[in-house]
């Protein structure tokens, strides 16, 4: 029996295929190209096994398009600017620059330990000024293109140790994605790029994106948020100023019983003048109050205050309160909104807490409403009652009521048809220090500047107090903020924000062709033959941020001539996570899946009540700690904090490399969440020392085989064995190519490895030269397939075993022969009136007079007919016969 060792022979070939440059690609290769790209990730340093999927998927698919003959690209990079950055090293008492250069080298230590290949040549690193001045410049050709404005705006603020501007995808139910603090509101003059603009593109353009999961794509749908209604312009009754209000349902404008407006909108200031001083101090105080709340705490909940002021409906002339609402947002729409209680549920219940009137302008043809009678919104179809001329037109959403009332709005001056979007303008700044800064000089005679081309990068300097100080931390540096106008020479300030690394990341994928250029970010040519990328592998979480940005960018440099496509991704896939179960007590806190009891077979160790496992009141399972304590469990992602994490390293150690890769692949379909087990990836390091066993003890035996194999000349054994793995390259292609689902069957390939390596048998001494010729070429088809799911023993087997002088993966990939998979019997189940009753071998491509005689006379078929009339007798070719009998 070989002896597997793994510790010796994954880092030598990994030495080998370093020295053969096998993830070097050749940019004007004139092969089929595919640019295969893995997300960056920010450089932590820190990997557990729940990491490698995104890479471990992505080089799978590197090492197969190898051998298929295509010139691969696979660059690695670093998103290195940013707050985790930034709050690490402040923990730490180090500089962010130091802290992310220890970290990219532990993590390329890991990445190389797990046998990734990477281009290496290749490597950005978005702090480097070699790179972001090429950000900066992407800032400059969208500002030239009046893409890039600075406004005064609320945005949302991270008050703890972040202190600065967060983008709305990185806040999370209120807190700060990064530090977990609370995020309120600020008004600060910040810059903003104008994705607004291209709204419409980048939904229209979803379409296109055949090769993306659905799922990203509905949330992108979502997030753009499309929506076709009117402009209605209802006025303030005390001072006359217009008040445009959007609506989707202007069908129900004779409904409306009271109107709102965000507490930020400039009527409020009205309000206020014509306030007495009680009531000013009301409003004054609910404005403070809402400040303070995010923009998903204002949606979930309903707050509101009587202004004092009055709106006139423009549709009936009638008056109606004017309230301040939270819920109410200056981004979307115009910031007011008409409420119409009887026929919006939000609107119902906040007329309900303030005793508003509510008033039934739909009516159900089910049954009679009345809005005294009411217990919820009424939201369907219906006749329009109560509704001037338009009483008995169908109205509801998408109606011919809706669409008949914006006619009639726009024929008397009162509104005008209208597309709203939920995208907002991206807010690209930032008053941290670790980041790219801003390429813009305020000049007081010639305002906002952007810098010249000749002068970029504009350096970040090295700073050894860099900590947080509720405002910009370049402020303050003023050997960095003097500095002269480029357009007229006079004293000027340099801006103080730095950029939010969501612009570093939007274009990085264009780099890596032509990493060192100085002159241009990139090549047009050559991006032009490699892009877009051609697979993409990362997380769905990105959909709202690095993927629409970076659609957003890629339109907008293809709109001004730079680039010759407009979409960056032409597949993506989205792998799930990986996790473990996570053990906690009130008394110790989270523990280590470590300290729990263990049986003999390895599993934890539960509680027991009356012989049944105990459970929570939240139905979670209890187990022993090693000290006899009670822990409850419950599965989640894998994380430092809940302690359920398996270390890369460890991992490598204790079972190698390979059968990490194998397990991370096989654990379940890819696209979904999976749970980390210590039995799995026992049971198939196992597997792989099967398939050196078989692989050693054969391959001696058929070295000296001849070359080409006489399928005529096999034996019924070894005829099968030569089947079953030329249906195997089947099976492995098919899921190592995106299904119609748009994902990947890596488990289903791995188990069809697995049956092959079942299907071997002992050669006997006396085996006939085809016979051994046909083992050989198992043998290396074994070898092949397993290649790029457990590269290291596949390169083990094809050269120390097999006797090639090359790597494995400069082998041409097998392609299956037809007549190795030509069947002369199958198996095919018996069906009587749906049931399975029986099995058997008949043969290939039978038909019903074939199959007929051997049916029936069945043992287990012929009782089951007995006295009953065949009415049919359906046959699925090489799959089934159902009978039908009565």
């Amino acid at each position: 029996m070989a002896e597997y060792a793994f510790k010796e022979l994954e880092p030598r070939w990994q030495r080998h295929w370093d020295e053969v440059g096998l993830g070097k690609a050749d940019i004007d290769s004139e092969k089929p190209k595919f640019y295969c790209l893995m997300m960056f990730p920010y450089p932590s340093g820190d990997l557990h096994v729940g990491h490698g999927r995104n890479y471990i998927i992505g080089d799978t698919l590197v090492r197969h398009r190898l051998m298929k003959g295509y010139e691969v690209l696979s660059p690695m990079g670093w998103d290195a600017f940013g707050l985790p950055a930034e709050n690490a090293a402040i923990k730490r008492n180090i500089h962010p620059a130091e802290w992310t250069r220890r970290n990219i080298q532990a993590m390329k230590s890991q990445f190389h330990a797990w046998g990734i290949l990477y281009d290496w040549s290749r490597e950005i690193t978005t702090c480097d000024p070699s790179y972001y001045k090429w950000t900066q410049w992407v800032f400059c050709r969208l500002m030239d293109a009046g893409l890039i404005y600075r406004k005064e705006a609320p945005v949302n603020w991270c008050g703890g140790l972040c202190q600065t501007v967060l983008a709305n995808e990185q806040v999370v139910d209120g807190l700060c994605e990064r530090c977990g603090s609370e995020v309120g509101k600020r008004n600060l003059e910040q810059w903003f790029c104008r994705i607004t603009d291209y709204a419409q593109r980048l939904l229209d353009d979803i379409e296109r994106l055949e090769g993306w999961p659905e799922q990203v794509r509905n949330i992108q749908r979502a997030h753009i948020g499309r929506s076709e209604g009117a402009i209605v312009r209802f006025r303030v009754a005390e001072t006359g100023t217009e008040l445009p209000c959007y609506t989707t349902r202007p069908d129900t404008l004779w409904g409306v019983t009271y109107f709102c407006v965000a507490p930020e909108h400039p009527v409020v200031e009205e309000a206020i003048a014509r306030a007495h001083p009680a009531k000013r101090a009301e409003i004054e105080a609910f404005r403070e109050r809402v400040s303070r709340q995010t923009n998903v705490e204002r949606e979930k909940t309903k707050e509101g205050v009587d202004s004092g002021l009055t709106v006139i409906n423009p549709v009936n002339e009638e008056r109606v309160p004017l309230y301040l609402a939270n819920y109410v947002l200056m981004g979307y729409g115009t910031g007011a909104v008409m409420a119409v209680p009887a026929h919006d549920q939000r609107d119902f219940e906040f007329s309900r807490a303030k005793g508003l009137p509510v008033r039934v302008v739909i009516q159900d043809p089910a049954q009679e409403l009345s809005a005294e009678r009411l217990e919820a919104a009424y939201e369907g179809n219906g006749p329009m009652v109560d509704s001037g001329p338009f009483d008995g037109t169908p109205a509801g959403p998408g109606s011919e009521g809706v669409a008949k009332v914006i006619d009639w709005l726009e024929a008397e001056g009162k509104g005008e048809r209208s597309v709203q979007f939920r995208l907002h303008d991206w807010c690209i700044s930032r008053q941290r220090y670790w980041g790219a800064p801003v390429p813009v000089i305020h000049c007081p005679a010639c305002g906002p500047v952007r810098v010249p081309d000749e002068d970029l990068p504009v350096l970040l300097p090295e700073l050894e107090d860099f900590r947080p100080k509720g405002r910009s931390v370049l402020e303050s540096v003023e050997s960095f903020m003097n500095t002269s106008c480029p357009a007229c020479g006079g004293a000027a300030r340099r801006d103080p924000d730095t950029l939010d690394t969501f612009v570093d990341s939007s274009w990085y994928f264009l780099r890596y062709p032509n990493p060192d250029l100085e002159d241009r970010p990139f090549d047009r040519d050559v991006v032009a033959r490699w892009l877009p990328v051609h697979q993409y592998v990362g997380g769905r979480e990105h959909a709202r941020g690095h993927l629409l940005y970076s659609r957003f960018v890629t339109k907008a440099l293809s709109d001004l001539g730079e680039l010759p496509f407009d979409e960056p991704f032409e597949k993506l896939f989205c792998q799930g996570m990986l996790g473990m179960m996570s053990y906690r007590s009130d008394e110790k806190g989270w523990v280590s899946w470590r300290e729990i009891q263990r049986d003999a077979g390895g599993n934890p160790v539960p509680v027991l009540v009356d012989g049944k496992p105990k459970v929570d009141d939240k139905g979670r399972a209890i187990f022993l700690h090693e000290d006899g304590s009670e822990v409850r469990a419950e599965y989640f992602k894998m994380s430092k904090t809940r302690l359920n994490i398996v270390s890369a390293g460890e991992m490598g150690e204790t079972w190698g490399v390979d059968t990490q890769r194998l397990y991370t692949l096989a654990v379940g379909p890819a696209e979904l969440d999976a749970e980390w087990s210590e039995q799995g990836v026992v049971g198939y390091h196992k597997f792989l020392r099967r398939v050196l066993n078989t692989v050693s003890e054969l391959a001696p035996q058929v070295q000296d085989a001849p070359g080409e194999v006489d399928a005529d000349a096999l034996s019924p054994a070894v005829r099968d064995l030569r089947r079953l793995a030329h249906q195997t390259i089947e099976r492995v292609d098919r899921g190592l190519e995106l299904d119609a689902e748009g994902n990947f069957g890596f488990h289903t390939a791995i188990a069809s490895i697995i049956t092959l390596e079942h299907g071997f048998g002992a050669l006997p001494a006396d085996a006939s030269p085809a016979d051994r010729a046909a083992v050989r070429e198992a043998l290396e088809l074994l070898a092949k397939l397993l290649a790029p799911f457990a590269p290291h023993l596949a390169e083990e087997l094809w050269q120390r075993h097999l006797g090639h002088g090359e790597t494995i993966f400069r082998s041409r990939w097998p392609e299956p022969d037809p007549a190795a998979l030509k069947q002369d019997t199958v198996e095919i189940a018996v069906q009587i009136q749906g049931k399975v009753r029986d099995r058997v071998r008949v043969p290939a491509d039978a038909d019903e007079a074939t199959l007929r005689p051997i049916v029936l006379e069945r043992e287990k078929i012929k009782p089951a007919l007995e006295g009953k009339t065949i009415k049919k007798f359906v046959v699925v070719k090489n799959r089934l016969v159902n009978i039908v009998a009565v």
